[in-house]
């Protein structure tokens, strides 16, 4: 993923600026799978944590199923292309000129280097975690119209990008903590730049 290479038959291929890599993970069904080491989690830029739907949203997909609008039926049909290819250059354009103040980053800093002090967490974040968090600020920043970071797009895109990074302490799982109660210890103990 870093390289942007994937090498077939000892031929290194270059991979398209616009490759991206998703992945799902399953929690109940491990048979004939093992997790992967934190190395390879942290090159992951985000874990997106789905949880269960509301009653309201099962029920629409219950009564979806009966209809012409089932999932399978609408894969059937074709997905419909969300982004065409040369919108995704404007959108990276448009990315980049969303800036993060010098605060902004030493903010970004302080709460990941947190992470690595916290007496509940046995690893924490490393700077991939900070590259991923600004990352991610500047985006939430550019989706919302803007062209500067605030604490709050640091705070939104915390949880998905931090969760994954960290190891908590046996005693810490053993108590039943959570990698989300320790990113929200952080950001109380955090200073918020002004």
């Amino acid at each position: 993923m870093q390289e942007r290479t994937v090498s077939i038959d000892r031929e290194t291929l270059a991979l398209s600026p616009d490759f991206a890599v998703f992945a799902t993970q399953n929690p109940i069904e491990f048979e004939g799978t093992y997790p992967l080491p934190e190395a390879q989690k942290d090159r992951f830029m985000m874990k997106i944590s789905m949880t269960w739907p509301s009653r309201e949203e099962e029920f629409a997909l219950a009564d979806r199923t009966l209809g012409g609008s089932a999932p399978e039926v609408s894969l059937e049909q074709g997905v419909v292309q969300p982004v065409l290819e040369g919108q995704i250059e404007i959108l990276r354009s448009a990315l980049a000129s969303v800036t993060a103040r010098p605060e902004m980053s030493q903010y970004i800093v302080d709460v990941v280097r947190a992470t690595r002090s916290h007496e509940g967490v046995l690893l924490g974040a490393g700077p991939r975690g900070t590259q991923g968090l600004l990352l991610a600020s500047r985006a939430r920043a550019a989706m919302d119209s803007r062209d500067f970071v605030t604490p709050d797009d640091v705070r939104t895109m915390a949880l998905s990008v931090l969760e994954h990074r960290l190891i908590l302490r046996p005693e810490s799982e053993v108590e039943g903590v959570r990698p989300s109660e320790v990113i929200e210890q952080i950001f109380n103990e955090v200073p918020v730049p002004r």
